[in-house]
């Protein structure tokens, strides 16, 4: 339930007449500019919106390390976006923050400089050639215009460089505890704990005295994963963070259950390429950071040729350290998002919500980026910044914009997966170089495909037959069939050389060109059968001996169209996202060991009415 309008109005502007000494009443001064909530949202306030009048200061934070050696800790560059009247009227506000490595300026998107993929499993990849430089130069000053909508609302707003970028002293160690310990330095800083000088090396101090303590996060991408990476450290302050489309494992970002993967779009991209195309400090500090993060820690810490979980990993999965994760958290994402990867967002909402963090996800059809609805946001950060209690973490716990509609009209329920969605065991029967079938019954036999990455992945579905992969699918739906949750297989396979890649997607048939690739494609998965029993250790396959292994493929939440057939498609390696080895390695799959859960609402039952025949006859 919601508080009335009545509850806000000690908040509200009101002008008021006094008593004087003669008896006459005489107009007060005008009451001081204050937020004002209605609905539960924070309202623009007119006294806050003239943006002539706000106050707008840079700053360096002095952080507790000195990541660069230089002798000295690193101090990071920070501007500040505030009403006046934290100025001239003592008024305190909560900060909305937003950090980022990319506000300086980036490399060049160009795949010349990424790691050239065509390499065999388990050798050393041709090395790359050196990324242009990013310029420098110019005079510190405000970093970015971002979040400025909130400022009029009542919030002040904060950016930061993170270390090694622009005139952030420091050295970007690409999500390590440089990267995270640097957000938290800027809000001890906004709560009086740590030191704000106005210059780079000079001793003036600024303070945050017009802050209130609270402090909440928010960003996309790269952007949405420091305010993760920061409430992970368990600061003091941090309210609150709405991170979007967000690494929260930098391991499940450029590898996949043991394989060399690349992000869509940047095939051939790792984590040394990443601190190139964000290395933007000043050149005589980012010689030394070049020799000692990029060419020792990342180089010698990221390991391409196994593709194995490690503790330079470990570090870098936020995933796997949330003890001290106590900050309610909106989480955002595309279910189509190729880049930054549904399950980060996915994994990160189940594991708070198991430890009882207060937590929403919210979910859309489309790619990377795309933001909730500004009410949503504005409602959460009014709950956790300004303590309104509008019960906004009483209300739907996920949110998922169907198909077609907008983010406005997204559908609220109690959890994700959807509450009802059961997993339903499926299993490939034989036929599949050209489209077997996928049933609720066993199967024997062998079914084999050779790896060739001249074979798109989009090719292979299309095909009526390949010997590139293998295409089971469901009868066509004559209802539209709902998936919500994460798909898995469990293959038995085996070999003809030491290593292979796998790759699986789900699609949607008959697959078209003509229709976007995020049509056809449900959702995807790949891993290494190296890895079957561990993420840590890589064992050779012996030729000609099965081994077994689960492959989860991206989390999602789908209502598949009447007159389109579910198919699941296993193949090796994907010219898009892995490793291109030369073609020829030859994969069999036990039918009798393999099968593919499927997680749909209505479980079984739904399943079989939407793959009903029209006459009602099988």
């Amino acid at each position: 339930m919601r508080p009335t309008a009545a509850a806000f109005l000690p908040f509200l502007l009101l002008p008021a007449l006094v008593a004087q000494g003669d008896g006459q009443k005489q107009p007060d001064k005008p009451a001081k500019a204050v937020p004002v909530f209605e609905s539960g949202e924070a309202q623009t306030v007119d006294a806050f919106k003239d943006r002539k009048d706000w106050i707008r200061e840079w700053l360096f934070v002095e952080a507790p390390f000195d990541s660069d050696g230089d002798g000295k800790n690193d101090r990071l560059h920070v501007d500040v976006t505030r009403p006046k009247q934290t100025e001239t009227e003592g008024l305190k506000l909560p900060a909305v923050y937003e950090t980022s490595p990319y506000f300086a300026g980036t490399g060049p998107h160009d795949l010349g400089y990424y790691w050239d993929v065509k390499q065999e499993l388990g050798a050393d990849s041709p090395k790359r050639a050196a990324m242009a430089p990013i310029p420098f130069g110019g005079e510190p000053g405000m970093i970015s215009g971002s979040e400025l909508r909130w400022v009029p609302r009542g919030f002040a707003v904060v950016h930061s460089c993170s270390p090694g970028t622009g005139f952030s002293q420091g050295c970007p160690d690409v999500g390590g505890p440089v990267e995270f310990n640097a957000p938290k330095a800027v809000i001890d800083w906004l709560n009086g704990r740590a030191k704000g000088f106005k210059t780079l090396d000079g001793n003036e101090e600024v303070k945050a005295t017009w802050c209130t303590g609270k402090v909440g996060m928010l960003g996309t991408s790269y952007n949405g994963g420091l305010p993760i990476a920061a409430a992970h450290t368990g600061v003091e302050g941090l309210a609150a963070i709405i991170p979007m489309s967000p690494p929260s494992s930098w391991y499940r970002y450029y590898r996949s259950q043991g394989l060399v993967r690349s992000p869509g779009g940047y095939l051939g991209e790792d984590m040394d390429v990443l601190f190139d195309f964000i290395a933007s400090c000043e050149p005589k500090r980012r010689k030394g950071c070049v020799e000692t993060v990029r060419d020792k820690l990342l180089l010698d810490g990221m390991d391409r040729r196994t593709g194995d979980y490690s503790d330079f990993w470990d570090v870098r999965d936020y995933l796997a350290h949330l003890d001290k994760y106590t900050c309610p958290t909106l989480a955002v994402h595309g279910l189509s998002d190729w880049n930054v990867m549904p399950d980060q967002s996915v994994e990160l909402f189940v594991r708070l919500r198991q430890k009882g963090v207060p937590t929403i996800l919210f979910l859309h059809q489309g790619g990377h980026g795309g933001e909730p609805p500004f009410g949503l946001m504005n409602r959460w950060f009014t709950r956790y910044l300004h303590g309104v209690e509008n019960g906004v973490e009483q209300e739907a716990k996920a949110f998922v914009v169907r198909e077609g509609k907008r983010p406005s009209q997204a559908d609220g329920y109690a959890d994700f997966p959807h509450p009802d969605s059961k997993p339903v065991t499926l299993i490939p029967q034989p036929g599949g170089a050209g489209v077997g079938a996928l049933a609720m019954k066993p199967a024997t036999g062998t079914e084999t495909f050779v790896d060739d990455v001249a074979h798109a992945g989009g090719k292979l579905a299309a095909a009526e037959k390949s010997e590139h992969r293998l295409l089971w699918a469901l009868p066509e739906l004559t209802e539209p069939l709902h998936i919500s949750g994460t798909a898995k297989l469990h293959v038995k396979l085996a070999c003809d050389k030491p290593a292979t890649n796998l790759s699986v997607w789900l699609v949607s048939l008959p697959w078209t060109d003509a229709r976007r690739i995020t049509d056809d494609v449900v959702t995807r998965g790949w891993a290494d059968p190296q890895n079957a029993k561990s993420l840590r250790q890589s064992v050779p396959l012996q030729p000609g001996e099965f081994v077994e292994l689960d492959v989860e493929l991206q989390p999602d939440d789908q209502v598949i169209a009447a007159g389109e057939r579910l198919a699941l498609m296993v193949f090796a390696s994907d010219r898009e996202f892995t490793l291109w080895p030369k073609a020829g390695t030859k994969v069999t799959v036990d039918l009798s060991g393999t099968t593919l859960t499927l997680p749909v609402v209505g479980g079984v039952q739904a399943l079989v009415k939407a793959t009903r025949p029209a006459d009602g006859k099988r």
